[in-house]
């Protein structure tokens, strides 16, 4: 059987692959290279790890066209449900994040450029160029909070999807639900009362592997929309 043939399973393998292009950026760089608080000595580490820093960058490039291609995935799988609610997922859940994906790259970038010493930057003495690599540094950070919106909004669509379709267990879009208001909640929490986000993000850690749970029904059972019943022709009116 080709892949193709369950489209489940084609949405299962691109929601793995951004899964597995995640952690470098989002958790093993910043744990490898960014020390709390001291922006020398992140800065000298970036600097001492330029390929695996530029590594993390690429990896947000292709985790942006690898979204756009899941979303898509899943519109084809759900467009029979509710092409409406399969589209919302493209934007929420594809487009707009990419969008994010791509201006943490250039700030990325811009850590580089400050880092490696640009000319026009020698107006700046060097503890105000560290300076500016952990303002970019906590910027990219603060667009991460930002995109949680989106990592909750998508979810939402996607799991009225699951429920409503005849293909799909309904425990997996009650959890998808869980999952897309445990995001947004971590969102509004670092927005409103940052303090206590780390709380929020700890205590909603159950619902959050709702994602987790649909990649590996996915990959391992599929998915196969069944076929639209036939309109009726005019003798059968």
């Amino acid at each position: 059987m080709r892949p193709s043939d369950n489209p489940g399973r084609v949405a299962g393998f691109w929601y793995l692959l951004l899964v597995a292009l995640g952690p470098l950026r989002l958790i093993y760089i910043p744990t490898k290279l960014f020390v709390h608080g001291q922006a020398a000595a992140t800065a000298a580490n970036i600097a001492a790890h330029e390929t695996l820093f530029r590594l993390g960058v690429a990896t947000d490039l292709v985790g942006a066209v690898v979204l756009v291609l899941m979303s898509l995935a899943f519109f084809r799988l759900f467009k029979g449900v509710d092409a409406s609610l399969a589209a919302l997922v493209v934007i929420l859940g594809g487009v707009m994040p990419a969008v994010l994906y791509f201006v943490n790259a250039a700030s990325d970038l811009g850590v580089l450029m400050v880092v490696r010493g640009a000319e026009f930057l020698s107006v700046f003495d060097k503890p105000q160029r560290d300076a500016l690599v952990l303002l970019l540094l906590r910027l990219h950070d603060l667009q991460n909070t930002a995109a949680e919106m989106l990592w909750g909004a998508w979810l939402l669509p996607l799991a009225i999807l699951v429920l409503r379709s005849r293909f799909l267990p309904r425990f997996l879009g009650v959890w998808l639900l869980l999952n897309g208001v445990a995001y947004v909640a971590v969102c509004l929490t670092g927005v409103l009362w940052p303090a206590y986000q780390d709380k929020v993000f700890d205590i909603t850690r159950p619902a959050r592997l709702g994602e987790i749970v649909l990649v590996l029904w996915l990959l391992i059972l599929g998915a196969r929309p069944q076929p639209l019943p036939a309109a009726a022709s005019p003798k059968e009116a």
